[in-house]
């Protein structure tokens, strides 16, 4: 089955309403890996791991600044998947 392709227009809210956390979404496009923030995209990442890790690291930031924090893959089927939070996962990440 085919990943979704989302546009370059296509935005992902820092803060999801009706959730306390702060998020960092990881999509696919093509053959690399963004990050999308508060509207922003960050990229491109050869990788899903270098992706993640990177998002990983400043959701911890974020996290340690006061804010709760928290990192979401997208899915083949465009559904969110809660993959790190702060406070609940571990930092850094196990490989």
């Amino acid at each position: 089955m085919p990943r979704p392709q989302l546009h370059s227009n296509t935005l992902a809210p820092a803060v999801v309403p009706g959730h306390p956390h702060t998020r960092y979404c990881v999509i696919r496009q093509g053959d690399v890996w963004f990050i999308k923030f508060d509207g922003e995209e960050y990229g491109p990442y050869q990788t899903e791991r270098e992706a993640m890790l990177f998002a990983i690291d400043a959701a911890h930031k974020l996290g340690e600044s006061g804010e709760e924090a928290q990192v979401l893959l997208m899915d083949e089927n465009g559904n969110a998947l809660a993959t790190w939070t702060h406070g609940q996962d571990r930092y850094p990440p196990r490989p």
